[in-house]
């Protein structure tokens, strides 16, 4: 009697420690899907994250026209911005016909420079104060500018430059309005966006390219004509 009640305790324990074993189990392979697919969300809401933070700027798409494009607010008076010259203090000649002696368009701009080379301009505008331009980053989104704030505390920005008539000098219809250069310590080459805002908005913008350090400067100005309508 004592042998038999033995053997049923025996299976009885057995069958319990089966149980147990298929439990854990089942648990366990729970518990890898679950890490599967929490890793699996945590990747797509990563990749979420970085495609909106990038696409910024896309060397490939951008493309130097030297065209001035303006920006089509209902309120923009055309008079505030008929056309610009800007100069360079060290790439191109200022002869009669140079690469820097422009006529005043909204077409044919200049919009390749050098880092650390001086940028001048010289605006066709009936506003005597009020205008600025602001250097920042090229972003392949440029309706971003139709509704961008514009602040000397945003640190998004490369560079800035106050445009005002020189009253103060002795041929002010003949002087540069502003200038400014990019630090090529701070600065990278590649494509940048100026963007001319008039009482804190944005009016234009105009796709340049900055080079690095010397690479123009020793270029002829049809090398630099070339270089502009790449």
């Amino acid at each position: 009697m004592k042998k038999l009640l033995t053997v049923v305790l025996a299976l009885l324990m057995i069958v319990s420690l089966v149980a147990c074993g298929k439990t854990n189990n089942n648990n366990n392979s729970q518990g890898s899907n679950n890490s599967a697919n929490s890793t699996g969300d945590n990747s797509q809401s990563g990749n979420s994250s970085e495609n909106s933070q990038s696409g910024n700027t896309n060397p490939e798409s951008a493309k130097l026209t030297g065209k001035l494009n303006l920006i089509e607010l209902d309120d923009r008076d055309p008079s505030v911005l008929r056309g610009v010259v800007i100069k360079g203090n060290c790439a191109g000649t200022g002869d009669a016909d140079g690469f820097n002696e422009r006529e005043s368009s909204l077409t044919d701009v200049r919009c390749i420079f050098e880092l650390n080379e001086w940028v001048y301009f010289y605006p066709d505008t009936d506003a005597t104060y009020g205008i600025k331009v602001w250097i920042l980053k090229h972003r392949d989104d440029q309706e971003y500018y139709n509704t961008a704030k514009f602040s000397e505390l945003d640190p998004n920005f490369a560079n800035y430059c106050d445009l005002h008539y020189p009253e103060d000098e002795e041929n002010p219809d003949e002087w540069y309005w502003g200038s400014f250069y990019l630090n090529k310590d701070e600065c990278e080459p590649g494509y940048y966006d100026f963007v001319f805002t008039y009482e804190g908005k944005a009016i234009a913008t105009l796709l340049t390219r900055f080079y690095g350090e010397n690479e123009l400067t020793v270029k002829s100005d049809a090398e630099l004509e070339a270089l502009m309508h790449e």
